[in-house]
Parts: structure tokens; C-alpha cells; sequence
């Protein structure tokens, strides 16, 4: 692989009333943070200064330095507002 080929690959971010997909074409040995930050997300996005985020790549957790390949998709996760077992036996309680 020559380092001047291009790779395509989708940076997603979604809260629940909306989707960001942006596709992108990154020089070959990108990293999962250099897509993030050449997809200008921090920029479209409300209020996603300020919060701490996760990577993942198809939902497997990775660091800002993983290289990507063609085709990935890089999601930008956010933090849980709510322990899920927490809210799972409040709902049991409930019922």
C-alpha cells in the first residue's frame, strides 16, 4: 500500500433526534482520531465540547491510535447517562 492512496471511511455521531454520517477519504494509515478530527464533528455537533468520548469501530472499542482500514466506520460514542443495572431494577420494581 502506497502512502498517497486514499481510503474511504464514515465517521458517525448520533444523538436521538439526530444522525451525523460523514463520509470521508483519508490518506492510507489514518488513525481513528485522525478521522474524527478531519471530519470537523466538534464543530457540527452541539455540545460535544466538553464531554469526554469513546471510539469504536462496527461497536468494538478502540483507542484514538488505531489505524484504519478501507471501509471502516469510526463511531463516536457518548457517555451513559444512567447505569443500565440501575435502571433495569428500578423498571423491575416497578412492576
Amino acid at each position: 500500500m502506497s502512502s498517497d492512496e486514499l481510503i474511504q471511511v464514515q465517521v458517525v455521531y448520533a444523538l436521538p433526534q439526530r444522525q451525523w454520517v460523514l463520509p470521508l477519504q483519508l490518506p492510507a494509515g489514518s488513525t481513528a482520531g485522525d478521522a474524527v478530527t478531519a471530519s470537523g464533528v466538534a464543530d457540527k455537533v452541539p455540545g460535544y465540547a466538553g464531554i469526554e468520548h469513546t471510539l469504536a469501530i462496527y461497536a468494538q472499542p478502540v483507542s484514538a491510535a488505531t489505524v484504519l482500514k478501507e471501509g471502516d466506520r469510526v463511531e463516536v460514542l457518548r457517555p451513559l447517562l444512567a447505569d443500565p443495572k440501575q435502571v433495569r431494577r428500578a423498571r423491575a420494581l416497578l412492576k
